[in-house]
């Protein structure tokens, strides 16, 4: 079953029990989806690659959101996103802790020898690349920063 049908599985279920924020997020995030297919159409069927991509890019803008409601002083509307962050992160894969990750940054460092913040590009590239999914960008680029700093 591919990522894409298991959220349609989700909505299904979440139609049948009422639950109303669930339904919301889901069929919001289908839509997302769909342009991303449409987008794709001319090129290549959509993959659960595709799929996962959507869903970091919906999770770091509700991480966004979050930051702006929190210093607005608009918490009510800061745990709704949150609440939409834990909905989605169900497809995500398991994020890795800091140590895993700081880890995956020193073999790459290593294997580009790269030596001071000036080569933060040719680190950050494959990192990403590697830990697609299963790490924050916002954290993997602080610890490139302090691994090569």
């Amino acid at each position: 079953m591919s990522l894409e049908e298991k959220i349609q599985a989700e909505l299904k279920t979440a139609l049948k029990a009422g639950e109303q924020e669930t339904v919301t997020s889901l069929r919001t995030l289908l839509a997302k989806i769909k342009d991303e297919r449409i987008k794709l159409r001319t090129k290549r069927e959509i993959t659960d690659d595709d799929v996962m991509s959507v869903l970091l890019t919906a999770v770091k803008r509700h991480k966004e959101s979050i930051e702006m409601y929190e210093k607005g002083g608009r918490p009510e509307l800061a745990d709704k996103e949150k609440k939409e962050i834990e909905l989605l992160q169900k497809y995500l894969p398991e994020q890795l802790s800091e140590e895993d990750v700081e880890k995956a940054v020193s073999e790459v460092i290593k294997q580009t020898g790269a030596e001071s913040i000036k080569d933060m590009g040719k680190v950050m590239g494959p990192v990403m690349g590697r830990l697609k999914g299963k790490a924050d960008g916002k954290i993997v680029q602080d610890i490139v920063r302090r691994l090569l700093s």
